[in-house]
């Protein structure tokens, strides 16, 4: 993950601005959830932030983009996690874990990550967004069970999808249930989804 940028002098507006791509994008969720998607401009998004219209693209290519700004972050801490398994650990647990970790949040940035997954379930124009990232953390996981069961390609796309149908699940519950703590919805949809271990590895 890149240092965050610092906005420029001359972009200060009205509000004091903020400085990090994570911190516009907490400001443009919030914002976002209150007007409506479709209903705000990047300029009043922007203005939401203490920045210039021209600083926000300089963070987000698209307003879609604000919903993925810490995504590059959460795939690499996803593949150190499942590189860190050992041989004696039960791909399941390194799975879990990796999972967990990777989506991992601190306690202050909670309302961060229960507006961002409200809008990723209620805005069509930012799940289109997420093939992208969708693919890579199904690769990334059919990648991992590969090494467990070279021997069964079926096998290793099954993980791959249940690694993510159980991660969408974890967060559509949560955004109906937002007291519940996203960790425990994670491991219990991924106990669920995820195939048993193959009979070499029980």
């Amino acid at each position: 993950m890149t240092a965050p940028r610092r906005t420029a002098a001359g972009d200060r507006g009205g509000r004091p601005p903020v400085s990090s791509a994570h911190e516009v994008a907490a400001v443009a969720q919030r914002v976002l959830l209150e007007r409506g998607f479709d209903e705000t401009s990047v300029d009043e998004l922007a203005a939401a932030a203490g920045i210039s219209r021209r600083t926000f693209f300089r963070y987000f290519p698209t307003k879609a983009d604000v919903l993925f700004a810490d995504s590059p972050a959460e795939v690499e801490r996803f593949r150190a996690g499942l590189a860190a398994g050992g041989p004696a650990d039960s791909w399941r647990v390194v799975v879990t874990r990796a999972v967990m970790e990777a989506l991992r949040f601190a306690p202050e940035d909670r309302e961060w990550a229960l507006h961002r997954a409200q809008l990723f379930f209620t805005v069509p124009a930012v799940q289109a967004h997420a093939v992208r990232v969708w693919a890579t953390w199904r690769q990334l996981a059919v990648d991992h069970a590969r090494r467990v069961r070279h021997d069964d390609p079926l096998f290793s796309l099954a993980v791959g999808h249940a690694v993510l149908a159980a991660t969408l699940a974890a967060h559509e519950y949560w955004t109906r249930e937002p007291a519940a703590d996203l960790g425990d919805l994670l491991a219990r949809t991924l106990d669920l989804l995820l195939p048993p271990d193959p009979p070499s590895q029980r």
